[in-house]
């Protein structure tokens, strides 16, 4: 198989990223913010603030799962609910403020690890992760904006109306 096929690069991209996160994960001081509570976390840090089944789509969990850590955050102080203005049954999840200091503080103490280890690297090895950096990232934005299954699902309702 050709190294620069699209399945070819998808499997290693895969398999380093699933190498280069877990260091990366737990290093934090904090038992209680698992790799999922942490993914919620930075979801409406960008997202926010989502009603608990909105965050259940971006996530791609399901809705019980999404309720529990939802009050298992809550729990913990990182988050805030408040009624929806557009339907008072339900809520809308963000973070206050101790969850934002909490993913900024995550995010500083994985971006230091990362660095040192960057910098370890021969500067050919890093000139090549900066010149990758702009196609992942664009990745990343394509990958963002496809719609979640819950998008995909009311479009295709819509459709059918």
């Amino acid at each position: 198989m050709d190294r620069h096929e699209p399945a070819e690069l998808a499997g290693r991209l895969r398999a380093v990223l699933q190498q280069l996160l877990p260091p990366l994960r737990g290093r934090h001081p904090h038992r209680n913010l698992t790799p999922s509570r942490l993914a919620a976390l930075a979801e409406l840090a960008a997202h926010g603030p989502l009603r608990v089944g909105e965050l259940a789509d971006r996530m791609n969990i399901a809705l019980s799962t999404t309720s529990r850590m939802v009050d298992l955050l809550d729990g913990c102080g990182w988050i805030a609910r408040r009624p929806d203005p557009a339907d008072q049954r339900a809520s809308l999840i963000s973070l206050n403020d101790d969850g934002v200091a909490l993913l900024s503080t995550v995010r500083r103490e994985t971006t230091g690890i990362l660095a040192e280890e960057i910098a370890g690297l021969p500067a050919d090895h890093r000139r090549l992760l900066h010149d990758a950096l702009p196609a992942l990232e664009q990745l990343a934005e394509q990958m963002r904006s496809r719609p979640t299954p819950a998008e995909r699902a009311n479009d295709q309702g819509d459709a059918g109306s």
